[in-house]
């Protein structure tokens, strides 16, 4: 994926990572990875700024916890403001997505 077309949508994509529950940054990694079918392969140096930039703006929360391994991770969670901010951004992108859509067919609408 074009660097320049995922600008601007990452915490989009991390939000949406996180609405099924509390996740470690690899687990997050990985689910983005897995729910866009490999589109999306982000490196932990593009994931952990955003996930820290997303907790201090109030939207996602974080705690340490251990995986079963018994080694100690950080677990990040959306807040009740992560969740609405989520639901704005998935109806901005649907009106954004579909405008666009709707010009890149042959005749426009």
């Amino acid at each position: 994926m074009d660097a320049e077309m995922l600008k601007g949508h990452l915490d989009t994509i991390l939000l949406a990572a996180l609405r099924a529950g509390e996740a470690h940054g690899y687990g997050i990694i990985e689910t983005i990875k897995a729910q866009s079918d490999g589109t999306f392969d982000l490196p932990e140096g593009t994931i952990y700024p955003a996930l820290h930039r997303l907790e201090a703006a109030g939207l996602l929360v974080s705690r340490w916890g251990q995986s079963p391994t018994g080694r100690k991770r950080r677990l990040y969670a959306l807040t009740p403001a992560g969740e609405a901010a989520l639901g704005d951004r998935q109806a901005r992108w649907a009106a954004f997505s579909g405008a666009v859509e709707a010009l890149l067919r042959p005749g426009g609408r």
